[in-house]
């Protein structure tokens, strides 16, 4: 499997340091790095069964936005978009509902609702293969993977695909065994096409990446737009951003409201974090600190 990692704030040899982990954190918010590690879990399970003929994106940032789609996992018969979560515990997938299950199986909404998080990342991710004139032949699914076999899962007819750390290679298996529909060089020429946006210019003078020519055009769910135009995180038709004890009815599909005067973005909402996360930054530069000294204490000892 091909794996093409656009990591944010890693370097050249896939590591994240303390202060690159700041940063992120501050960027993306406290899930942000736990969710890094829990991809680690996944991707090499995936790439076990997975083998020629796959490429994974991992953490593509879209275009003119802070939206990072975590993995997108491109094969002959489908595309997923998949989030990899950490979570531990008991937990009820139903319908747009992503609740904690507590005394004795009673539902109560989770503060992080996964299940609308990778419903809307699946749809800016949608939106961003339209504007750059992408054609599929093949469906886009929403995945979300727990990668810790601490999490127990109820799945209630979600409207995304759930999948707990045991079932990755049964997840692995559906993915092989769906209908192919895109040979192997279209697979990679089309995972270099999503992480290398086009400009409008570029667009108009491109022909844009289909099926094989076996395959009918009116399979394809994405046509070409009629005009090419930079990507608006403002145009997929609701607020992005992660509802934490949300019900259904608050996180529902809404229109695109007016700003109103000195309105705080959603971007700069998510870059104020709370006292409690100030702490825990805190602790986490303290924690490396000591480590580092103690490091070096025993290496000092070492060489008398």
């Amino acid at each position: 499997m091909r794996i093409i990692d656009k990591t944010p704030f890693q370097d050249a040899n896939g590591n994240i340091n303390i202060i690159a982990r700041i940063q992120g954190t501050l960027k993306y918010g406290m899930n942000w790095y736990p969710e890094l590690e829990a991809q680690k879990k996944v991707i090499p399970q995936l790439d076990r069964h997975l083998d020629k003929g796959y490429v994974l994106i991992r953490n593509f940032t879209l275009p003119n936005s802070e939206i990072v789609i975590p993995l997108v996992l491109i094969a002959s018969g489908s595309i997923s978009v998949i989030l990899v979560s950490p979570v531990k515990g008991h937990f009820e997938a139903k319908g747009t509902e992503w609740n904690t299950l507590i005394n004795n199986g009673v539902p109560v909404p989770a503060r992080r609702n996964l299940i609308d998080l990778i419903s809307k990342l699946t749809r800016a991710f949608q939106k961003y293969l339209e504007r750059q004139r992408i054609q599929l032949p093949v469906p886009v699914e929403s995945v979300l993977i727990a990668s810790d076999p601490g999490a127990q899962i109820e799945s209630l007819r979600p409207i995304v695909r759930v999948v707990r750390s045991d079932a990755i290679k049964q997840f692995a298996n559906a993915v092989m065994q769906m209908p192919p529909k895109l040979r192997t060089d279209t697979i990679y020429a089309l995972g270099d096409r999503i992480v290398t946006p086009k400009t409008p210019e570029e667009l108009e003078a491109e022909v844009p990446i289909q099926a094989d020519q076996s395959v009918s055009r009116a399979q394809a769910i994405f046509n070409a737009s009629e005009t090419a135009g930079e990507f608006n995180p403002s145009e997929f038709g609701f607020e992005f951003k992660e509802e934490e004890g949300a019900t259904p009815s608050a996180t529902r599909e809404t229109s695109p409201a007016r700003p109103r005067p000195n309105a705080v973005s959603p971007a700069k909402k998510r870059g104020r974090l709370t006292n409690a996360q100030v702490f825990l930054l805190v602790g986490m530069a303290l924690v490396e600190c000591c480590v580092l000294a103690a490091g070096v204490v025993i290496l000092f000892l070492f060489n008398q």
